[in-house]
């Protein structure tokens, strides 16, 4: 059973991760049944994309709960008094009722269906492994549930991880709030942790000493069919085009500074004087989607050759990267945040303009590839010289050059990494189902899970309420 909220369609950058390990659990020899939230969820979020379905594998269950952010719902006409009258008062509220069964802003009242869903699952059809993705960390709680009463095993993949700020680099909670006691709790038993990146993977070892050789780098790659067969010739004379496919989720200054520098450099470099810049991405989600500061921003700079074209679905990708000739990076974070863009972006042979922090992961990823012009910071004049360098690169590098640029990108196809990952996990379930071992290490600090509150409203039988599909079917019921 894979616990993966953000499963296709989500329009989620997880979606692929998941779609991933989903897929190669059932080229491991397993039968698999996700189970996430209705589409129609995510329409209210950050959207869905319907082509991420077309490579998920038909022999994979999907069991979708009728579960949705509240705070999300847009039609004032579902709204009650209290939050008409009085949003932010509702708001806060709603903050404080959610976490009063898990830990989780958004998500902790979502504890009691995902618990029961689990176990009804697992009592359809017994389960032998649990994986659990998170976000939501109310996840972790659906995992004890299933482990406390049916001691089925469990692996957590935490991508960025939960105790850690990995935008701000920084301790997110410390050991005795409630947060790191289910952490704790949690990891303590699990039979693998699984991150991003090596500075997160650090994190735990250090920080759960007893788990460390628990705690695996698994990156997120590629995905092969997302990059173009070759490059384009660049022709400065119809004008270059530079492009950053990604969520616009990065602050609205950072992208003024990106966008400054891009007016400056075509100002300076003749190369430039008639290129565009294309974005392409979500942009906000629920009622700010498409309609924030950001997409003023851009709208402002359409004079500067600047143009939003929207998000672009999966299927489309690799279309999109062929009609550019050099790609702009912009990235949140420092050394604890990788991002998955990084990998696709090496793959495409493209010149790549980084607009991040200089001690960020993605720069050790990059490092080595020849067409990238190095890490800078968020400095205008600095990446006003990237982007000029980009130009040349566009224009005077050689096939040969594009061809190892792409190369570069070839250790680290989803595939190949999740394929190693999934592999490793079954080896382990396997041995400690050979020895009988449970990861029994004593009694948890803190109350036990069960003891944090009752089961949200109508969590008892979810069998009625959850829909169920098969992808291959196309559209749930």
């Amino acid at each position: 059973m894979y616990l993966a909220i953000g499963f296709p369609p989500a329009a989620k950058s997880c979606a692929y991760r998941m779609r991933e390990t989903a897929n190669q659990f059932v080229e491991a020899g397993w039968d698999v049944t996700v189970v996430t939230i209705a589409r129609e969820s995510w329409e209210r979020d950050s959207g869905v994309d319907p082509t991420l379905l077309e490579q998920v594998d038909p022999r994979i269950e999907v069991v979708e709960l009728p579960l949705a952010r509240e705070d999300l719902e847009t039609d004032i006409r579902r709204y009650d008094e209290a939050r008409a009258l009085n949003p932010n008062g509702w708001v806060a509220a709603l903050r404080r009722r959610q976490t009063k069964p898990f830990p989780e802003p958004n998500f902790g009242e979502w504890r009691g269906d995902l618990e029961q869903a689990v176990l009804g699952v697992h009592r359809q059809r017994p389960v032998d492994l649990l994986l659990a993705s998170c976000v939501p960390y109310v996840n972790l709680a659906a995992a004890w549930k299933l482990w406390e009463e049916e001691r089925v095993p469990y692996a957590v993949d935490f991508r960025d991880g939960w105790s850690i700020d990995v935008i701000e680099g920084i301790e997110a909670f410390g050991r005795a709030s409630e947060e790191g006691r289910w952490e704790q709790r949690v990891l303590e038993r699990a039979l693998a942790l699984w991150v991003v990146n090596d500075p997160i993977a650090e994190h735990y070892r250090t920080r759960y000493p007893d788990i460390a050789d628990r705690v695996h780098v698994v990156r997120n790659g590629y995905d092969s069919e997302s990059t173009p067969d070759r490059v384009r010739t660049a022709d400065p004379g119809s004008g270059l085009v530079f492009g950053y496919l990604g969520t616009v989720n990065f602050p609205a200054q950072h992208l003024e500074a990106v966008l400054n520098a891009w007016k400056a450099a075509r100002e300076r470099e003749p190369l430039l004087a008639n290129a565009r810049f294309e974005v392409r991405g979500h942009i906000g989600s629920g009622a700010d989607r498409g309609t924030n500061r950001h997409a003023e921003i851009l709208r402002q700079a359409e004079a500067d050759g600047v143009r939003f074209g929207g998000p672009a679905a999966k299927a489309e990708v690799a279309t999109v990267y062929a009609g550019w000739d050099a790609l702009v990076l912009i990235l949140i974070g420092g050394r604890y945040v990788t991002s998955g863009k990084v990998y696709e972006y090496m793959a495409t042979g493209l010149p790549i303009v980084s607009a991040h922090a200089v001690d960020h992961d993605a720069s050790n990823v990059l490092r080595g590839h020849p067409l990238w012009t190095g890490p800078v910071g968020i400095d205008e004049d600095a990446l006003t010289g990237s982007f000029v360098k980009a130009a040349h690169m566009a224009v005077e590098t050689v096939a040969g050059t594009h061809a190892e640029a792409m190369a570069h990108a070839d250790q680290f196809t989803r595939e190949a990494l999740m394929t190693v990952a999934v592999r490793s996990l079954v080896e382990r379930f396997e041995a400690d189902r050979e020895t009988g071992a449970d990861l029994e290490t004593g009694e948890a600090p803190g109350p036990e899970p069960g003891e944090a509150a009752a089961p949200a409203p109508g969590a008892a039988d979810p069998k009625p309420r959850a829909e169920k599909s098969t992808v291959a079917g196309g559209s749930a019921p």
